[in-house]
């Protein structure tokens, strides 16, 4: 009886120290990590935003630019009036005038006067003091700025997108855990009810047995939940609705030691993260903004042209045409101008302090992503290692149980020690992961290629 029990219990261990999977009837749609991050990437309603604000802000560098090419327009306007003098300018417009219409009466007193003026009218600004160019220039800066955002966005999602599959990954391992958890238990019961009608153990140890295999049956609808919130939070990253169960495919135990050291990951990270590149770019607009400003001291000089044709009631027409250039400078603006360059620098100073608060936040988030690293890679080892004691512990102490040496606690309390080695093992791999992702991330090098 002895032996029969010790070979059962050694090949309980076996099974358990071998790969965790789940056997699940309702086995979802494979995935793997790099297609969750391209799914994530094309339907993830956060880039469709940042790609909309980048063609948004490609229209508006289109709109600067035409502050620099003439602006032609065409009008039709309709009159009727009897005032003296658009009367007899309306008629000479006309091309009507005849010489009763110099009859002082007819001047005075002149009948109502219809007239429909089709107009092509044309302006050009020459010279504003380069207002017009400056802007032309920040609007193309703001359109790498929206291009680094979207750019940036991206890396965000993919972060979020492998987190997010990665914490699945660890749920579904904790529910492989439990399961085999569980199964033992319930081998164990059989053990020691049989024990128990041999007279070889009390009620107790069937009582505790039962006891923990109902313990473990709530942890396994509690893995069984966290299941289903990892897949609802990784439908919600990829942008589609819960369209039913994910079987993730990547596994768990792929990873790599972190290469380089702290101050290549900084400098890596102060090169590469895009907001630190769009601050500048922030920086050089408002720099920009600053000899906007001062543009208004300076003259403008802009060429107008107009065509017109002037008809009563379209029978007849006459046209005419207006050329000319208007210079105009500002003698005086209420402080307005050199308020506005004071506003304009103070906003420069308030980016510059921004870009440098930003690198000192930039160097932080490195550094606390790459010692998260270092310890999480080297929690993975310890966590490997209490596994491997778990089992030979439980190894032990199954031999003693065996040769009724121990208890039945002595033997459930080796088993949830297994149980709880295991979880702390995935843990600490998941663990890794995240933070090599939270450290791509912070340095600005994070790739879709992540499996």
């Amino acid at each position: 009886m002895k032996v029969f029990v010790f070979s059962w219990i050694c090949t309980l261990t076996v099974m358990m120290s071998g790969p965790l999977t789940v056997l699940a009837a309702d086995s979802g749609q494979p995935l793997t990590l790099g297609v969750a991050v391209a799914t994530a990437l094309k339907h993830n309603p956060q880039i469709a935003a940042a790609r909309s604000e980048e063609t948004a802000s490609t229209h508006k560098t289109i709109a600067a630019r035409s502050g620099l090419l003439p602006q032609v327009y065409a009008s039709e306007t309709y009159n009727h009036t009897n005032s003296p003098l658009w009367a007899f300018g309306t008629k000479l417009n006309q091309g009507v005038i005849q010489s009763s219409d110099f009859n002082p009466d007819s001047l005075n007193d002149p009948d109502a006067v219809d007239n429909f003026a089709t107009a092509l009218s044309m302006s050009w600004n020459l010279y504003d003091g380069g207002r017009t160019r400056l802007g032309w220039d920040q609007a193309r800066q703001g359109e790498k700025i929206a291009t680094f955002a979207l750019q940036r966005s991206e890396q965000q999602i993919m972060a979020q997108a492998a987190e997010a599959y990665v914490g699945l990954l660890l749920a579904v391992e904790n529910h492989a855990v439990v399961v085999h958890a569980l199964e033992t238990a319930q081998a164990h019961l059989k053990l020691v009810q049989d024990r128990f009608r041999a007279g070889l153990s009390v009620k107790s140890d069937v009582l505790r047995a039962q006891v923990r295999i109902a313990d473990l049956a709530q942890q396994r609808l509690m893995a069984e939940s966290q299941i289903q919130v990892a897949q609802a939070m990784l439908h919600a990253v990829m942008g589609q609705p819960d369209t039913g169960r994910i079987e993730p495919v990547t596994p768990i135990e792929q990873y790599r030691p972190t290469e380089g050291t702290l101050d290549q990951w900084i400098a890596r990270a102060l090169d590469q993260r895009l907001e630190l590149k769009q601050v500048s770019l922030q920086a050089d607009i408002a720099t920009k903004e600053v000899a906007r400003a001062r543009s208004g001291h300076f003259p403008t000089l802009d060429l107008q042209g107009n065509y017109e044709i002037d008809s009563e009631d379209f029978s007849d027409s006459h046209d005419n045409y207006t050329v000319g250039a208007v210079l105009r400078m500002n003698l005086y603006s209420g402080s307005r101008i050199s308020a506005q360059t004071a506003a304009a620098k103070a906003d420069l100073s308030k980016v510059e302090a921004r870009r440098k608060a930003l690198e000192l936040g930039v160097r932080v988030e490195t550094q606390r992503a790459f010692y998260q690293t270092q310890s999480t890679w080297k929690s993975i080892a310890v966590a490997r290692q209490a596994v491997d004691q778990a089992e030979e512990g439980l190894r032990i102490v199954a031999n003693r149980y065996s040769g009724g040496l121990l208890t039945i606690v002595d033997l459930l309390d080796a088993q949830t020690a297994l149980q709880q080695a295991r979880t702390h093992h995935f843990k600490a791999m998941h663990d890794y992961r995240v933070a090599r992702i939270e450290l791509a991330l912070a340095a600005g090098t994070i790739t879709k290629d992540m499996e």
